[in-house]
């Protein structure tokens, strides 16, 4: 969606960054010292990451911070041929003003295992002028020898209390007005990733000063609980098409998606009076459609079929 607030309220210090004790400390006694290994991030989207690599920078670097700092999308520029290229050459560059620069690669779970082996050996070759910060979804996805040459640290998502702290900052900025159903639905939907609880909070305020549930679940295309709720228990009272009415609704009035539908009928389970062996049950049914949808099936046909067999269980 956007960016603007993104950057607009993104932490510039280390002692800013949200909800990530664990990982500051570190970050802390590296800086304190003014020197730092090559090191991986690893953790959800929104969560820190690219925060504590800019956060770092600054406080290294000063006001040199963009001349000794290099940021590079590795899922945009993913072969070998931006490894060779781009990050070499910045690489061999002499640092301005300090011992060493930052690289930062940001995606790089997205590197391909050749250009990895590449990444690798300029990692050995400048690591007297050049650190490495590599932010990954999952650490696994990189390869051993560099997982060996890099500290890791692992991000968390981020606790309801901590993005309602973060939320209510940006909303007292911008002099909104949001409901407490609001945040619960932010949070809800972005599901601790900071940046997508922004994005949300922004497409939001467009529409008015005064932001409602109802509002949120609009302008991020989810379908409410309550009414994902309804469905399940039209369904499993054996009264499908009731529920296939709303099903309807859902998909082709308000145009949610399968996917997120599929999504919130998995989350609604859990809250449903029933016994946990039937939970179980259930959640492999939904499981089962979910990978139909993912291999092509037909949105409304797939999710039809699963409410028939909502519709016929039995506990």
């Amino acid at each position: 969606m956007f960016e603007i607030w993104v950057e607009k309220y993104r932490p510039k210090r280390l002692n800013e960054i949200i909800d990530q004790k664990h990982v500051v400390e570190r970050l802390k006694y590296f800086v304190k010292g003014k020197t730092i290994p090559h090191m991986i991030f690893a953790g959800p989207p929104g969560t820190g990451k690219t925060c504590c690599a800019i956060a770092i920078a600054r406080e290294l670097f000063g006001e040199n911070w963009r001349q000794n700092f290099q940021e590079t999308n590795a899922s945009d520029m993913r072969g070998i041929d931006v490894i060779r290229t781009r990050v070499k050459n910045f690489s061999r560059t002499k640092p301005i003003g300090s011992e060493f620069k930052i690289i930062f690669l940001d995606e790089s779970d997205a590197l391909t295992p050749d250009a990895q082996n590449a990444l690798r050996r300029l990692m050995e070759m400048y690591a007297d002028i050049t650190r490495f910060i590599l932010s990954c979804n999952y650490s696994s996805s990189i390869i051993p020898p560099i997982q060996s040459r890099a500290a890791v640290f692992r991000f968390k998502l981020l606790s309801k209390e901590n993005v309602f702290t973060y939320l209510e900052r940006t909303i007292k900025a911008e002099k909104l007005k949001v409901d407490k159903g609001a945040l619960e639905a932010i949070y809800n939907i972005s599901e601790g990733d900071l940046r997508k609880a922004t994005n949300i909070l922004q497409a939001s305020a467009i529409l008015g000063k005064k932001i409602t549930e109802d509002v949120i679940y609009e302008v991020s295309a989810q379908a409410e609980p309550e009414d994902v709720k309804k469905m399940i228990s039209y369904a499993l009272n054996g009264k499908f098409l009731d529920a296939r009415e709303v099903l309807k609704e859902l998909l082709l009035k308000r145009g949610i998606s399968g996917q997120d539908i599929i999504k919130q009928i998995s989350n609604q389970i859990y809250d449903l009076e029933i016994s946990e062996r039937a939970k179980v049950e259930l959640i492999e049914k939904v499981g089962d459609f979910e990978s139909r949808l993912n291999q092509g099936g037909n949105e409304q046909i797939q999710l039809e079929s699963l409410l028939a067999q909502l519709a016929l269980y039995k506990e």
